[in-house]
């Protein structure tokens, strides 16, 4: 009977805001989808530089360890004294922490690359950038796919906090549901879109991962 309740105050809830809903549906995947794509410009780059300079990859490796360790809490308030409330203290919040997956996938899909394949490339008259273009990158592609899947869910993860400094999301339903009396099904109404924004990312970028490796 419990559940039965709670299942109709959360369809009451949704025909009641769902526009509300889907609103902070779109803000929420696109906060997490404007830091990813932050740390994909700069992180492939330095994936690619480090792979090239294997000396410095521990160096590099090890900061953006560093920056996973902090709670993400904890980062957002750091950065929120420089920043201020908002938006963009979740965007550079989900930006640091996407750095790892993404710039440790692309240096081990680049020192992955068979170097037959790459001294074949240079027999063949290919210059540096062409071998990185035609060969390495391609040959990398899936793997960096992969890199780029784990940020993204762990960038909706993260965003669902980023209530606490304003930026609005998904977070906030369920932040409004735990101070409401008997809040279960508002929970439910943030959690459950949250859940699955996160399983449908997932599914499709590792769709997008298997199509992009080139042993299938």
């Amino acid at each position: 009977m419990q559940n039965a309740g709670l299942l109709e105050q959360f369809v009451h809830y949704y025909q009641q805001n769902g526009v509300y809903v889907l609103s902070q549906f779109n803000r929420h995947f696109l906060i997490s989808i404007y830091g990813v794509l932050l740390a994909a410009i700069v992180g492939i780059p330095i994936g690619i530089f480090i792979a090239h300079h294997h000396r410095l990859s521990g160096l590099v490796v090890g900061i953006a360890n560093v920056i996973q360790t902090v709670p993400s809490l904890a980062m957002l308030s750091i950065i929120m004294i420089g920043l201020g409330l908002g938006v963009n203290t979740v965007i550079v919040t989900v930006f640091l922490y996407a750095l790892l997956p993404i710039i440790k996938n692309t240096y081990t899909g680049m020192r992955n690359v068979n170097a037959s394949v790459l001294d074949s490339g240079k027999g063949m008259g290919m210059t540096g950038f062409q071998l990185l273009r035609m060969v390495e990158l391609p040959l990398s592609l899936s793997v960096i796919m992969a890199g780029i899947r784990n940020a993204l869910v762990l960038a909706i993860g993260i965003t669902a906090i980023g209530t606490f400094v304003g930026a609005g999301g998904l977070g906030d339903i369920i932040i409004r549901g735990t101070n409401a009396t008997n809040g279960g099904a508002i929970i439910l109404a943030g959690a459950l879109p949250t859940a699955l924004m996160a399983i449908i990312s997932d599914f499709v970028l590792g769709w997008i991962e298997k199509k992009a490796d080139p042993t299938r």
